[in-house]
Formats: C-alpha cells, structure tokens, sequence
C-alpha cells in the first residue's frame, strides 16, 4: 500500500507481469463491466424525450352539435404521454387551445364549440407531451362542421289504436341544424315483434300515424331524421314497441277524397255500414310540425256535422287557397263513435277541376299543326296549366309525346301519307300529376296536294317581286336603247322652237300660272267674196302668202275671233 493509499504494484523484472496485477486485474474487469452497462441504462432515457412521434390516423366526428376527436399513439411504450390540440377558423388569426382536449391520457377527447360558426371552415392540430418534451403538431385538413356532421337519433313517443300507432318524433334541435329544422323528414323502420320482416316508411311531419295494422298486435320501431336536400342521414333512435288495442266495433270512414263543383267542395268517403251518422274536420297542416298533440286545434267543418250519406258539401269560402290542410271523418252511432279516418291533406288549388281541353289538327305544308285550348278554364288556373300532346302512327302502338307551355304545336318531321293519331289534356303547372282528361283521339295525315300548294305559293310569293323588277329595268334599257338608235323625227324649227319655249316656262311657272295656247283650224268653210273686197282680198292674200315662211307657229284666240267675225260678215253680206 502506497503511502496515499492507493495499492502498490510490484513489477516483476523476468518480463511479466508480478502477482500484484494478476491481483488487481478481476477487480479492473469487475470495475469496466459495470461501466459498460450502467451507460445504455442511462442513454435511452434522456434519448426518449427528445424522440416523441406525433399522433396520427387522426379523424374527427360530429353528431349535431358534438365533436370528438380521436387518433392513434406512435409509441405505445413511452409512459406518461398526454396530448393536447388546437382548433382555428377562417375568422382567427392564431390556434387556440381546443376545450376538453388539453394534457389528454387516452387517444379521443369530446368537446363542443358553441361560438363556431357551423358554416365556417375550420380545422385542428394536435401533438404528443411528456413532460417538457412535445412531438410535432399533426394537422387535420380544414373542412365546414355543417358539411361533416351527423343527424344525432330523435326522441320518439307511441300511441297505439286499433289498427294504428300515431308517433310523435322530437326534430333535433342542436344548433347545428337550427336553419334547417323545418326540412326534416323521418324514415320509420316498423315491423311486428314476431316477424323480421320490415317496412320502411316516409313521415314529413314528426306528429304523424301509421295505418293498416292490425289490432291486438305488438309493433316495434325506430325513427332517424334525414336531411335530403343534402344528402344526410341520420343515427337511427333506440327501438321502442307498443301494442295496438282490440278493433273497434265501429269501424272508421276510409278513401276520404275532395271534388269540386262549382263553387262548393265535395267531401266523399266510403263507408260499409248504414244507418250512421258522420262528422268532419279540418285542421291548417302546418300546425302538425309540432310533435305536441294539436287535438284542439281541429275545427268543424260547416255542413258537415251529423251527415247521413257519404258525402257533404261546403263552400269554398270556407278553406282559402294557397294553404295546405288535413280533412278527417268519422263515424257515429248512438254512444259509439269510430276512431278517426286516415286524415286527407290538400290544397284548395290543387283540388280545382281542370277541364278538358279543346284539340284541333290540321295540315299546313309538310307538317302537322295542332292547337290545344281551354273554353272554360278556372279563374284561379289562369296562367298556370301546361299542356301535353300524345300521338302515334294509326299502324303502331309507338306513343311520342311533348308537353310545353305554349298551346300550339307543330310536329315537322312526320311522314307524308302517313296516318297519325293525337289526344291532349292539360296539366297544372306547378303539380303535373293533377290533369284534365285527355281529349278525343284525332287523326290526320300530310296531303300532298297541300304540299304542293304550299311550294306553288312560297314560290310566287318569292319570284313575282323579282319578274317586276326584273320587267321594269328591261322597259327602261329598251326605252333608252330606242331612244338612242332609233330617235323621233324633229318638227320644223319654228315648231321645236315653239315647243322648247312651252317647255322651258313649264318647267320656270307654277302649275297654275302656266300659259296655254289655243289652235283652232277651220275645214270646209266656203267663202262668197263681194266683188269691191276681191281686190282688197287678193292683197290680203298675198300678204298672208308672203308671211307664211316668217309665220311663227303662234295662234292667238284674238286672230281667231277676228277671222271668225269676217266670216260671219261675209255670210251675211252674201244674202
């Protein structure tokens, strides 16, 4: 031992090691060893806590107005891991920390975000903790809670008749389908306790009854909402059952039906029994939105209170158009009175008779026109009907049909010589499946005289303006082609003298301030001259000689008047 206590090794000089090391070497090889092993047990450790993975398959899922969100852990042999997540919308600028899903030790979390616009994209993250050590944030893609969510299982109350179970749905009322409350429909699953056998039916409205069942019999059901403007279905409610009561022994009225005539509705049902009375009700359909039993809401229709057939009649004032209603009857004799018939909803307007309409065919060309109008058709229809045509070949079973607003028709792609047959009816505009009754069947056929005739008038009325074009420019080229080969001989100078002149005041003078020369010339007058004026005659004549060639085509009614009162002297003179 070493003055300072360390041990003393003693070297042997033959080259080997002394028996002081071959001493110290297991305590040395114990020493390293736990060197060796004590280093791993430390490293993975610290090494841990900086290696967190992220969760991931992460999926989130809403059921009106709850969220959950649940994801897998990467290492499942980490202890002590917890994780927290973030959610964010379109309207944030930074992450916020998600309400029930901070420091979670399973793998889902369920919260809900009342303050969230539902029609607002948003999205998540979420990460993995352990201790001061966190994972990356695993993100989920943004997406519209309105869009992704589910319609959660509605309450459902039974009531059980004879040979019916009335069901009342409680709607959804989360917030998340606060806009669209009033567009549920209720898919109903019913089938007899001691059968498999089921039957889906449709409800539009929560307070509702199921008919046809039978008495004394035990049904089970279950009810999911559906949103079908966007595709939604939603979880169906827990399976309830109720048992409908022993038959009544007064049956109720069955196939009630509403009619029109004139101005008065018709209300008709059928019935087996006789010497009973009857009752009807009305009731505004909108109130049967609300699950609540609206029993008191009912109202007697006037007229028909204590009827004795099947039928009464009412008038229209009573139910006004444009509202939708529930009609029932039922059956009373004596004390005993029948359980309500299956209520009958309508429109006052979807209940007016349209009449049958007037169809009238005829050719025109190479086609086939056809007119279909109403003489009679209902104030309250103006406007709104529609009108369908069906035809066929005569030899065939083929039917073709066009339906349109306009009330003529024209049908150019028939054959001629061909045989065809057309019946009409009109249609409610708005509801196609309420129509008049089709007219008579017509018949008719192209004839190829008309044809004919309809290319003889398309072509005259196309070519007769162009031969009298074409006739005035040829008159006007032979006119002027004549006028150039062939010109008129001229009149002697003084007479085109006289004319230009005329032509130029024409032309200078108003209508009315044109000058007009009178000619007179006297044939087969005979003259008796006395014998002292033939020597003034002879010169007279000789002056009239000499000026014919200066004469300058000018007659004047003065000249006239004068010969004229010479002749008449010369007359007188000679008896």
């Amino acid at each position: 031992m070493s003055p300072h206590g360390r041990p003393e090794v003693t070297e042997d000089v033959t080259g080997g090691a002394g028996g002081g090391w071959r001493t110290m070497l297991p305590l040395l090889g114990a020493t390293t060893l736990v060197l060796v092993v004590g280093t791993p047990w430390v490293s993975p450790a610290a090494a841990d806590e900086h290696q967190l993975e992220s969760p991931h398959h992460v999926q989130v899922y809403i059921i009106d107005d709850n969220f959950t969100l649940k994801w897998n852990r990467s290492n499942e042999a980490i202890p002590n891991v917890t994780f927290s997540a973030d959610y964010q919308t379109s309207e944030m600028n930074d992450w916020t920390e998600l309400p029930g899903c901070q420091y979670i030790m399973g793998t889902s979390c369920t919260f809900s975000l009342p303050n969230v616009n539902v029609f607002d994209e948003i999205k998540f993250r979420i990460r993995a903790e352990r201790g001061n050590s966190t994972s990356a944030w695993h993100s989920v893609d943004s997406f519209i809670p309105f869009h992704k969510a589910q319609i959660g299982p509605p309450k459902v109350h039974l009531e059980a008749e004879d040979k019916a179970i009335i069901i009342s749905i409680s709607p959804p009322t989360a917030k998340m389908w606060l806009t669209e409350s009033s567009w549920f429909v209720y898919r109903v699953v019913i089938w007899k306790n001691s059968s498999s056998t089921e039957e889906r039916i449709l409800k539009d409205y929560p307070r509702d009854t199921i008919y046809k069942l039978s008495p004394a019999t035990t049904y089970c059901l279950k009810v999911r909402a559906e949103l079908t403007e966007y595709s939604k279905e939603g979880v169906y409610s827990p399976v309830d059952c109720a048992t409908t009561k022993v038959e009544y022994k007064l049956p109720p009225p069955e196939n009630v039906e509403v009619a029109v005539e004139n101005q008065n509705y018709v209300l008709k049902w059928d019935y087996a029994l006789t010497n009973v009375t009857f009752q009807a009700q009305w009731l505004h359909a909108h109130l049967k939105w609300s699950p609540e039993d609206q029993e008191g809401e009912w109202q007697q229709i006037p007229g028909c209170e204590n009827v004795r057939g099947t039928q009464c009649v009412f008038p229209r004032e009573v139910l006004p158009q444009g509202i939708i209603y529930s009609l029932r009857v039922h059956a009373m004799d004596g004390n005993n009175t029948s359980l309500w018939s299956k209520e009958k909803e309508f429109m006052s307007q979807k209940q007016t008779t349209i009449p049958p309409p007037v169809l009238n065919v005829k050719t025109m060309g190479d086609a086939l026109h056809a007119y279909v109008g109403t003489s009679q058709e209902p104030a309250d229809l103006h406007g709104s009907l529609i009108y369908e045509i069906i035809y066929w070949e005569n030899t065939s079973s083929t039917e073709r049909k066009i339906r349109q607003e306009r009330n003529d028709f024209t049908f150019p792609d028939l054959k001629p010589l061909t045989l065809y047959c057309f019946k009409a009816r009109a249609l409610m505009g708005e509801e196609p499946n309420q129509s008049s009754d089709f007219t008579d069947v017509i018949c008719e056929k192209i004839k190829p005289g008309d044809m004919s005739r309809t290319w003889l008038i398309a072509a005259v009325c196309t070519v007769l303006p162009l031969l009298l074009v074409l006739t005035y420019i040829v008159r006007g080229l032979l006119r002027y082609l004549s006028s150039v080969f062939f010109p008129s001989p001229k009149p002697p100078s003084s007479i085109a003298e006289c004319l230009s002149e005329q032509r130029l005041e024409n032309l200078l003078l108003p209508l009315s301030e044109e000058k007009t020369e009178q000619c007179f010339v006297i044939e087969g007058a005979t003259v008796i001259p006395r014998e002292e004026d033939i020597n003034s005659t002879d010169e007279d004549l000789k002056k009239y000689s000499s000026q014919t060639s200066q004469d300058s085509g000018n007659y004047s009614n003065e000249d006239e008047s004068r010969s004229k009162t010479s002749v008449d002297s010369l007359h007188l003179e000679s008896g």
